[in-house]
C-alpha cells in the first residue's frame, strides 16, 4: 500500500495543483497544531501531511498495542515500532518530494537548526515555504496535557518544551520572512468566536499561498522538463497504439 501510494504521488506530481508548496507547522505540546494541520488545512487542499506520529499510531494499532499507554510506548517493542515509523515516514516524504507534491511538515518547533535545514533543502528543490505557528499560553498547554488520555507529559518537561518553542518564535519569523510566517492564537475553546476567526484568517492566507503558481526558478525548470517527458511518453504511447492498430487492421 505504501509503495503504491508513493508511485501515485510521483506520477501526479507535475499535475498537482499545489505543487512546490511546503507548509511547516510549529507549536508546543498541547497547542493543537496537529488538529489544525489535519482538520483545517488538509481538508480539500491536497497537501500531504508528514508526521511520524500518525504512522506510529497506525503501526501500534496494527500490532495490537495501546498507543495511549506511556509504558507501552516506551517499552522495547514500542520503541522498535517508533523507529520503524520514522523510517516509513522518511520513505513517504522521499516519494512526495520526488514528485514535488505539496506537503505539510508537522513538527514541534524545538529544533530551529533542523527546520532551517529542511527549509533550505526544499528551497533548493524549488519549493516555496511558509510556517504556521500555533500558540497557546503555558497554562492552557498544561491543562490540555493533563486532559489527554494516557499520553501526558510531566508538567516540568512540558514547561521546558514550551519555553524552547517560544524562544524560537522570532527566529522562525526571520527564517521564513514576515509575509510567510503566521502566528495562530489557539488558547480558546471550540466555541470561542475569536478562535474561529483566527482559523478563517489562516485558512484564507494558506489557500492564497498554495494556489500561487510556482515562482522559484528551480521549480519552473523542473516543471518544463517533466512536461516534456510526459509529452514524449504520450507521443510514444500513441505511436505504439497506432502501430498495433495497423497490424490488426
Amino acid at each position: 500500500m505504501l509503495v503504491n501510494e508513493i508511485i501515485k504521488q510521483v506520477e501526479e506530481g507535475v499535475d498537482d495543483p499545489h505543487i512546490f508548496k511546503a507548509v511547516f507547522m510549529a507549536g508546543g505540546p498541547g497547542s493543537g497544531k496537529s488538529y489544525i494541520a489535519k482538520s483545517r488545512l488538509v481538508k480539500g487542499s491536497g497537501l500531504k501531511v508528514i508526521n511520524s506520529d500518525d504512522v506510529f499510531e497506525f503501526k501500534m494499532g496494527k500490532a495490537g498495542l495501546d498507543f495511549e499507554d506511556p509504558e507501552v510506548i516506551y517499552s522495547p517493542q514500542g520503541q522498535e515500532i517508533r523507529n520503524k515509523a520514522k523510517d516509513t515516514t522518511a520513505t513517504m516524504e522521499e516519494g512526495y518530494l520526488r514528485g514535488r507534491i505539496g506537503v505539510i511538515i508537522d513538527g514541534t518547533g524545538r529544533e530551529i537548526t533542523k527546520i532551517a535545514g529542511a527549509k533550505e533543502k526544499l528551497t533548493q528543490m524549488g519549493y516555496s515555504c511558509m510556517m504556521v505557528f500555533v500558540n497557546t499560553s503555558l497554562e492552557v498547554a498544561q491543562e490540555r496535557n493533563l486532559s489527554r488520555p494516557g499520553r501526558t507529559i510531566k508538567p516540568e518537561e512540558l514547561e521546558k518544551m514550551w519555553n524552547a518553542v517560544q524562544n524560537n518564535i522570532m527566529k522562525f519569523q526571520q527564517l521564513f520572512g514576515a509575509d510567510k510566517f503566521m502566528i495562530v492564537d489557539n488558547n480558546g475553546g471550540l466555541e470561542d468566536p475569536d478562535r474561529a476567526e483566527n482559523f478563517r484568517v489562516v485558512e484564507k492566507d494558506i489557500t492564497a499561498f498554495i494556489n500561487r503558481p510556482p515562482s522559484n526558478p528551480f521549480a519552473k525548470k523542473w516543471i518544463e522538463n517533466e512536461r516534456k517527458k510526459k509529452n514524449a511518453n504520450n507521443n510514444q504511447q500513441k505511436k505504439v497504439e497506432n502501430d498495433n492498430s495497423r497490424q490488426t487492421g
